[in-house]
């Protein structure tokens, strides 16, 4: 059954794809702090979006005013084998969801990926510079863009990367977990990028949401992530750091470290673009990281 936040009278009805992910989590906690919106939470068996025809459906028995795509394939080792269940979640349906969108007056908000880019950049990615994805994962992630933009016209989508949470499976949590498990690890410290709190990625979700409410116009593509440069390595010291763990991390280089999909070097991602939309200052990665991993203590405590 579809998961619903109640309320007396809304503003516009939220409908959350994949909800039972980092960001679908984080956006069904952050509803709490917005009351005037109804919110509906579907996780993959309760709304399988590669079905054009439970999404048409769906669609009919639900007024749905925006629609926040979290669904997506997000395995990206296992990707290079699975391509085709890829290319369906991560492509197919969000084509299908655009389109259906389009049909019923839905602004969509689509999730996509700092993995379109191949990485041999040494600035900040805008979001006009060229893609070329170096795997299966950020092929699909790129094709579900084009169909979303092809399908849907006022779509919105947001390029984000590294996202962490006190949710799902992600980075900071494997590294608590291997900081209490293990005297030493290895971590690759050549891939440049930008840690993403998927709490700070609900609250812009929501920032788009009503600034849209109150007429502003926002579609194409944005880049989010948090503020700051670094490394897989100096993140996992940051966490060790504020988590005082005695584990010894050692930094390697990608070629030490071999995984079937290849990464790229460098998605550093520009974010110019949506701080002069929305007005807003972005926090850095090492705020955020301290603000996440107090949460996950307050959880697990």
């Amino acid at each position: 059954m579809v998961d619903t936040i109640t309320s007396t009278d809304y503003k516009s009805t939220i409908l959350v794809t994949g909800a039972n992910g980092q960001l679908g989590s984080e956006l069904r906690q952050l509803s709490l702090k917005y009351p005037a919106y109804k919110f509906l939470f579907t996780s993959k068996e309760e709304l399988a979006i590669e079905d054009a025809n439970s999404l048409r459906e769906f669609f009919e028995k639900q007024q749905v005013n925006y629609c926040v795509n979290c669904a997506a394939y997000t395995a990206v080792d296992k990707a290079e084998t699975e391509t085709e269940k890829a290319f369906l979640i991560n492509a197919d349906a969000a084509g299908f969801l655009a389109s259906t969108c389009n049909d019923h007056h839905t602004k969509l908000i689509h999730i996509s990926t700092d993995y379109v880019y191949d990485g041999t950049s040494k600035q900040a990615l805008k979001e006009e510079d060229a893609v070329a994805p170096l795997n299966v994962y950020g092929w699909s992630k790129l094709k579900g863009e084009e169909l979303v933009l092809n399908h849907n016209s006022s779509a919105l989508i947001i390029r984000t990367s590294w996202v962490y949470s006190v949710y799902g499976n992600n980075f900071v949590k494997t590294m608590l977990r291997l900081f209490k498990e293990k005297e030493s690890i290895n971590v690759v410290n050549d891939q440049y990028g930008c840690p993403t709190y998927a709490a700070d990625l609900a609250q812009i979700i929501m920032t788009f949401v009503e600034g849209t409410e109150n007429n502003n116009e926002y579609n194409g593509i944005v880049n989010y992530c948090n503020a700051g440069i670094t490394t897989w390595f100096e993140f996992a010291l940051t966490i060790k750091e504020f988590v005082n763990s005695s584990c010894k991390i050692f930094p390697v280089p990608t070629s030490q470290y071999s995984t079937p999909a290849k990464r790229p070097q460098y998605s550093v991602l520009d974010t110019s673009k949506i701080k002069r939309i929305l007005n807003i200052n972005i926090p850095s990665w090492q705020e955020s990281l301290h603000k996440c991993l107090r949460s996950y203590s307050e959880i697990n405590n």
